[in-house]
């Protein structure tokens, strides 16, 4: 088989140690973004992945995928649970399949069990990036894959083991690919994935931020963690919120990071990385205020990937996934948010940093 490289990264999937020290385990999922799911350190209070009844893919081949295998396309993030985002996928004609929308991937992956069902064989074997390392997957060839206004046709994507998606068939990466807008209404449920504008949608409620830079198609943004100057990436395909080491020893010169938990982070390579749990200080994007957030952060493998050596941070569905409604415009680089009006997702917008509304 041919071997392709491809930028793509890994994150998923966390168990708690019974030690004192908590323990993450990060197993594999390709990406160029993260998916981290099941990660549960009940000593910080971080809520649990979310869960989906009746979506876990089985590797008997089942073929049911009806609209009733996922009840919920857009779970928002609560207490007990970090939300995610799907969106039902079309491939070669058959589905509905339900893929997690990243907006972090510049590659789409499939489960095994849907390339069996749909007779599809590896072509070829693709290097992928890792959060800790590099590893190596098959790919299959797909002749079509069609999400809302979104078609990619006679593409090599890779083969992932279907559990550790926690349930979903695939992942739907929309960086750096000339790609539909993507809107996500946690409140009713929907998501969408569009050509129109999301311009006219907005309201007087909508909080617009516009990325300064496109890194590798990905949008990216002027941040503030406290009073660190970072560059951020708003991920709907990570769990959680990562940050770099850099932005770890600047948080600490100026002793702005909470409570330390140590942790052990494992990726799709034997190699495994020492991470930190911190309450972190204010995040502050344009005229967004995000608070009560913790940050893993590590030395890892992703951030290089990137060429990100300055303080860096991915912000994950933890805190995306508090909205009420997001919407990611691609070809104007803006982001659209929403916030719950109850004041309780610690989201929040500072009148001094002034309004974002009528930027293009």
């Amino acid at each position: 088989m041919a071997l392709v490289r491809m930028s793509i990264k890994v994150i998923i999937g966390c168990v708690p140690s019974m030690k004192s020290a908590s323990r993450i385990s990060f197993r594999l999922i390709p990406k160029l973004g993260l998916l981290a799911l099941g990660c549960i350190v009940p000593t910080v209070g971080l809520p649990q992945s979310s869960s989906f009844a009746g979506a876990q893919m089985s590797d008997s081949g089942s073929e049911d995928h009806s609209t009733d295998h996922v009840a919920l396309l857009a779970t928002p993030t609560t207490l007990d649970q970090v939300g995610r985002v799907l969106v039902p996928v079309m491939i070669n004609g058959r589905g509905p399949f339900h893929f997690v929308v990243d907006t972090g991937a510049s590659s789409s992956t499939l489960a095994p069990a849907v390339a069996r069902s749909l007779g599809l064989e590896a072509v070829s074997t693709v290097e992928v990036n890792g959060i800790t390392g590099v590893a190596r997957v098959p790919a299959v060839k797909v002749g079509s894959l069609v999400a809302g206004d979104m078609v990619l046709a006679d593409k090599d994507l890779p083969v992932v083991w279907a559990p550790l998606m926690a349930g979903a068939d695939g992942i739907l990466g929309l960086a750096g690919l000339d790609v539909p807008n993507l809107f996500v209404d946690f409140q009713r449920n929907r998501v969408v994935l569009t050509r129109a504008s999301l311009i006219h949608g907005a309201t007087e409620q909508t909080l617009r931020l516009h990325a300064s830079q496109v890194l590798g198609g990905l949008l990216t943004f002027d941040a503030r963690v406290g009073r660190v100057r970072v560059r951020a990436i708003l991920d709907t395909g990570a769990e959680r919120t990562l940050g770099n080491m850099a932005l770890r020893d600047a948080l600490n010169a100026r002793s702005d990071l909470g409570k330390l938990v140590k942790t052990k982070v494992y990726g799709a390579t034997d190699e495994v990385v020492n991470g930190e749990i911190h309450q972190a200080p204010t995040i502050a994007i344009d005229s967004l205020r995000i608070a009560d957030t913790h940050i893993v952060f590590g030395d890892f493998h992703v951030f290089s990937v990137w060429g990100m050596q300055e303080p860096a941070l991915i912000i994950g569905m933890d805190v995306l996934g508090r909205v009420a409604s997001l919407g990611v415009d691609f070809n104007r680089r803006n982001v659209l948010i929403t916030s719950l009006s109850s004041g309780d997702s610690g989201l929040g917008m500072s009148s001094a940093a002034g309004s974002t509304r009528d930027r293009h």
